[in-house]
Formats: C-alpha cells, structure tokens, sequence
C-alpha cells in the first residue's frame, strides 16, 4: 500500500533537505524511509533507488541555482554580472551544501537534457558576451568559470580558509576582480 502524501516529487525536496542536514553521501533510500518512519519498500513505487533519488536531488539543485542566477542577472553586465552570478554559487552553497554537493553529481546524457544543466551554461555565456569573447575563447572561459567558482567554494565549505588572513570574502572580491580583468584582457592563444 503506498503512503498516502507520498510523492516523488516530495521525496527528493526531503532527500534535498536530508542531504543539507547530513551531507549528500548521507542520502540513501533508507535514510529517507527512517525520516517518514516508513519502511523503505514503500518509497519504491515513487524512487527506483537510491541513484534515482540523488539524480533528483541533483535535478532539483540545478533548477535552484539556475532560478537564482536568473534573477540575480536580470539587468547587469559586465563585471556586475561576473559578480552577481559568481556570489549565487557561493551563497547557495553555503546555504544549501548538500544540495550543492548534489549539483556535482555526474548525470547521464538523459538526466542532464531533463534538467537546467544548459541554463548554468548559457548564464555564464550570456555574461561573457560583454567581454566580447569568441569561440573556441567562450567555452574556455565558461569552463575556466566554473573551475574557479567551484573549486572557491569547495575550499570554503571544507574549512580551507578559515584559519588564515585575509578574510575569505575580501579573497574572494579579489578572485572576481581577477577574473574581471582576465577576461577583459583574454590572452590570444599561441600559434
């Protein structure tokens, strides 16, 4: 008999909340079946296992960042925009780890054309058309981006920073005017 109020959807947002709680890795079907004091069989009809509620989990982080970054956009350029998006990524994370830690997850070629995988992408592109960068420059620099932001953060929420002077925010000012400046200023490669 399935639980009444018993939702797939419902169960990634808990899964979601569980893994901010506890840590992505924390995050099992069995985990989720000890928080709605059911016994785990019965989240089966909604969850195929535990990989199918991470993938959600991950779906809904995605979703998340790129509604944020949407909004956070709306209207800046430039530097601005550099900023706003960069401090979307941070603030989530630190806001929602588990989560976050979810957004990393490796999605099959099926999940990620389901979910906002593309909006993070075309965000990022959209604020370097005000650096007037090109292609094959675009996609270095979103990856370039999106290595600096996450590998930033990751380093934050593991306590990198912490112990050390200057403040990690001031560090972090310092990161987006570098970056700034890099991409007004993005080398011509070597032929």
């Amino acid at each position: 008999m399935v639980r009444v109020g018993l939702t797939a959807e419902r169960l990634v947002r808990a899964g979601a909340e569980l893994a901010d709680e506890a840590g992505f890795d924390q995050v099992t079907v069995s985990a989720l079946a000890r928080r709605f004091d059911v016994k785990a069989a019965s989240l089966y009809s909604h969850v195929k296992n535990s990989q199918d509620l991470k993938t959600g989990i991950a779906l809904l982080a995605l979703a998340e960042l790129a509604d944020r970054g949407a909004d956070a956009l709306a209207g800046r350029a430039g530097k601005d925009a550099l900023a706003a998006l960069a401090n979307v990524y941070r603030d989530y994370a630190r806001e929602h780890p588990g989560r976050y830690a979810a957004a990393q997850l490796r999605l099959t070629p099926e999940a990620a054309a389901a979910g906002a995988g593309g909006r993070h992408a075309e965000m990022t592109r959209a604020i370097l058309r005000g650096y007037e960068l090109t292609e094959p420059d675009q996609t270095h620099a979103v990856r370039l981006l999106g290595s600096v932001f996450h590998g930033y953060v990751s380093l934050e929420l593991g306590g990198g920073f912490s112990h050390s002077a200057p403040d990690s925010d001031e560090t972090w000012t310092r990161v987006i005017d570098a970056l700034d400046a890099l991409l007004r200023n993005w080398p011509e490669p070597d032929v």
